[in-house]
């Protein structure tokens, strides 16, 4: 089974640049907190100098003499040096973590904001490609990783290098000698840094796939939760999300390992090269090589060299981890969006045509859905859409929405090829009422407004008495502002339906697609949703997908399909007349 269209294409090097890029608009943030982040790591550099001063002073005045109060004025004078650095440096700290906080998450909405607007852009069948919370799991992982870089791996980053290079500039002055022989374990270091640094990408890339797998696992069991119940297949649930977890945690492993042998080399590479230093220094000492000041401070500098250093490995894996979910991020921006025509559509009469349409689903080329289908609504008419399981009703319905484009042939509105029509606005003219109703997780006034954003309360209610459903709302304890549930589970199939019903009158389409919206109703609810249907019919282009007789019996004209080809067409009585198909259908009740 495939993650997503994604995986089809060839891995590419992207680098956190992109993501960072992000954070340009929020410059006048993020500089000011740069620049006092820089500030409180050369402060932080203030705590060794001192530090020699309070330990060697002393040592020095005992060796040569000097007067013990001399000595305790000078060791008081540091220490108040000292508290005043730190205490500037804690100052500066607060409003540096408090910009980059800032900035950080301005970024990352602004981020969100991107791959969420792009995918809305995306064509249906990118979609149709994924697995059931498949994308949304992805990019809730991703964006946590990238969020993390963005809060605290890029100040770490900032901070880190700026000890580093303090501390470095500060050892070499105070012995050129040693800081020399420390340098010579960094070229070993960053080279291990390289390889190891490709496999933690790797690893941290397989992780994430491996953790989506186990979230789309989760999100299928809770949204199917009533098939699960009732075949009793909790425990297959329990095993495949545990097979999920499973793989998740062997990913992680694999890279932990890799993560961890390269901190455990850091970690003797570096404080083993500072043991070897010490030792050497002291050599120096003996000697009279160096100063016992000198040698305390370069001492203290270089376990702050071997401290930032120390914390590369785990930035760097950061960072890897974060170029591996930047990679699959931008993968979806580089998607291609929805094709559409740039002219304006205009209000339409609701004229609809078929002209010697074609169509094969990508995913299934050697398929043929629709051969050459030719037919012509006119405006205002009621057209039955009617034939065996896979004849093409629901592809007709799918191109009339644009969710396709055809292989050959073309779809016309009012006269006009709908590839040169601005696909935003034809669908602004269109309604939908499927068999199955999706409602969202909010109120019923909210589903109902969601067919024409910004009604008053005054149209949703008269909206919601024409489809027949303000009473059963009515009498509901909390009436319009009841919330329905994930997908509406709350409510009767017979309430979604007519909810879905009020959405597409208040929407006030010219053209209406009606997925035989009562095939599944109990008697009295099937009678409301019909008289609702008649009323959102009148004056309006309408094609319906029958299963049931009574359905197509007023149809003006009806269309016969039979592995995607018209058969037949004609009113309920012509084709009642002829020995074909729609005869053999109507006998049968096969609609």
């Amino acid at each position: 089974m495939r993650n997503g269209a994604a995986d089809k294409k060839p891995r590419r090097k992207i680098q956190v640049g992109w993501v960072l890029s992000y954070l340009r608009p929020h410059y006048r943030v993020f500089i000011p907190s740069f620049i006092a982040l820089v500030l409180t790591a050369a402060l932080s550099l203030a705590f060794p100098l001192f530090l020699k001063d309070l330990i060697g002073d002393p040592a020095e005045a005992w060796k040569n003499g000097v007067d013990p109060a001399v000595t305790m004025a000078k060791a008081d004078k540091n220490i108040l040096w000292l508290i005043g650095a730190l205490a500037l440096q804690a100052f500066v700290a607060y409003w540096r973590v408090k910009g980059f906080i800032r900035s950080g998450e301005g970024a990352l909405n602004d981020l969100r904001r991107d791959l969420f607007h792009h995918m809305l852009k995306l064509p249906v069948p990118y979609f149709h490609d994924q697995r059931s919370g498949a994308l949304s799991t992805r990019v809730s992982g991703d964006l946590g990783i990238v969020r993390e870089t963005l809060i605290n791996t890029v100040p770490q980053v900032a901070r880190h290098t700026v000890i580093f290079i303090g501390s470095l500039a500060a050892i070499f002055f105070f012995s050129w000698k040693l800081s020399l022989i420390m340098l010579a374990s960094v070229p070993v270091v960053v080279l291990v840094a390289a390889i190891s640094g490709r496999k933690v990408r790797q690893h941290s890339r397989d992780a994430q796939e491996a953790l989506g797998d186990s979230g789309i696992v989760m999100e299928e069991s809770v949204q199917g939760i009533a098939d699960v119940k009732a075949f009793g297949n909790e425990e297959l649930e329990r095993v495949r999300y545990d097979s999920a977890l499973d793989r998740f945690y062997a990913v992680t492993l694999r890279g932990a390992r890799a993560r961890a042998g390269f901190l455990s080399f850091i970690i003797f590479a570096m404080f083993g090269t500072i043991g070897g230093i010490a030792w050497y220094g002291s050599h120096m000492l003996a000697k009279g090589e160096i100063a016992s000041d000198n040698f305390i401070a370069f001492v203290l500098f270089s376990v702050f060299v071997g401290a930032s250093l120390g914390t590369f490995p785990e930035i760097v894996s950061q960072l890897q981890a974060a170029s591996g979910a930047t990679e699959r991020l931008k993968e979806l921006m580089q998607e291609d969006v929805e094709v559409s025509g740039t002219e304006a559509v205009g209000a339409l009469s609701g004229e609809l045509a078929f002209r010697d349409l074609s169509f094969r689903y990508p995913s299934r080329p050697h398929a043929p859905v629709l051969h050459e289908l030719s037919f012509e609504v006119p405006a205002g008419k009621r057209i039955a859409l009617v034939g065996p399981s896979g004849a093409g009703k629901s592809t007709v319905f799918a191109l009339i929405l644009g969710f396709h484009r055809p292989e050959s042939g073309a779809v016309a509105f009012d006269g006009k090829d709908m590839a040169d029509l601005r696909l935003a606005e034809l669908r602004k003219q269109i309604a939908v009422v499927p068999q199955e109703v999706m409602l969202f997780g909010g109120s019923i006034r909210e589903n109902i407004e969601y067919g024409r954003p910004g009604a008053s309360s005054a149209e949703i209610e008269a909206a919601a008495r024409q489809a027949n459903a303000h009473q059963f709302i009515a009498e509901l304890p909390e009436a319009y502002e009841t919330l329905v549930g994930p997908r509406g589970v709350k409510l009767s199939g017979g309430q979604r339906q007519r909810i879905a019903i009020a959405r597409a009158i208040l929407a006030d389409p010219r053209i209406l697609l009606l997925d035989e919206a009562t095939s599944a109703l109990d008697t009295e609810s099937e009678r409301l949703v019909n008289e609702a249907l008649e009323r959102l019919m009148v004056g309006r282009t309408s094609l319906v997908i029958a299963h049931r007789l009574a359905t197509v019996r007023h149809a003006d004209t009806i269309l016969v399909l039979n592995q995607g080809r018209l058969v037949e067409s004609g009113s309920h009585q012509e084709l009642m007349a002829q020995q074909g198909m729609y005869r053999l259908l109507a006998e049968t009740q096969l609609l």
